[in-house]
């Protein structure tokens, strides 16, 4: 297997079975890779504290807005001005922590394990399986067009490059409720691409995202929603379907949850107030 230092996918020459025929061929893998995320949290420029927080499967790239968005989606932190500096190698990252108040020092003795393909695993209770959000409450009182919703699939697919070289990966896309474009992200993990977003936007100063509509490339999950809801999004589409406890937060916090998405046909499964039918 042919890997570059950082790199999102890799060559692997195979036996392809094509009938009763087979061929060699080298085909495109997308990287799977863990990342330990640790924080120091700084009083002056002395750490008072130090924890690992979390271990997580990854496609590398955006490494720092994977970790910065883990944190906030976690409510470890809530706002960019909480970071000091961040310091990252291959496969860890270490964030600097500006000391106050609004740090929960609580949720660092959590012991997190993340996967691949879960988000919420590692978590040791029903209760650390929940998190608060603590941006400011909105109404996200938009409509869009019902047309414009079929138009995203599309879009995506022209900007997913690992995905349309390995077809073994998650993305997410955020779009402004006018339907621009803002960021995409992909990864093995659907929850570490949601999480990229975040954490980019994070550092741009955007949050909360109350005006903005959330694409998923996979099915809606709990975690995926509440994640979104931390980041205060009110809209989400989704290819898949969403499980019942998804739909459960989605009525909850007020969210526009849509499902089974392709270029002709979706599903409303809440919020429908915010699409002109």
């Amino acid at each position: 297997m042919i890997k570059e230092k950082g790199k999102s996918i890799v060559s692997k020459k195979i036996i392809k079975i094509l009938g009763d025929d087979f061929l060699e061929h080298t085909d495109a893998i997308a990287v799977e890779e863990p990342l330990q995320i640790s924080i120091s949290v700084l009083k002056g420029d002395s750490p008072i504290t130090n924890k690992n927080i979390s271990i997580t499967m990854r496609t590398p790239g955006h490494d720092k807005d994977l970790a910065l968005g883990f944190l906030f989606t976690e409510g470890i932190i809530q706002a960019s001005n909480q970071i000091k500096r961040v310091a990252h190698d291959e496969n860890s990252i270490n964030v600097h922590l500006i000391h106050s108040e609004n740090i929960d020092l609580g949720k660092l003795e959590r012991h997190f394990y993340t996967s691949s393909s879960c988000g919420v695993c590692g978590k040791a209770s029903i209760e650390a399986i929940k998190t608060i959000c603590r941006l400011p409450p909105s109404a996200a009182d938009f409509q869009i067009e019902k047309n414009l919703i079929k138009s995203f699939p599309g879009i995506l697919k022209q900007e997913q490059n690992i995905f349309n070289n390995t077809g073994g990966i998650h993305a997410a896309a955020l779009f402004s409720f006018k339907g621009e474009l803002i960021a995409m992200r992909e990864d093995v993990g659907r929850h570490n691409a949601l999480d990229k977003i975040i954490g980019h936007l994070l550092t741009q100063n955007q949050l909360p995202l109350d005006y903005h509509l959330l694409f998923l490339s996979g099915r809606a999950s709990f975690e995926l929603i509440q994640k979104a809801a931390m980041a205060g999004i009110h809209f989400i589409m989704a290819v898949g379907a969403p499980s019942s406890l998804a739909v459960e937060m989605a009525v909850e916090h007020d969210i526009t949850l849509i499902g089974f998405l392709n270029e002709t046909r979706y599903n409303i499964y809440t919020g429908s107030k915010r699409i002109k039918i």
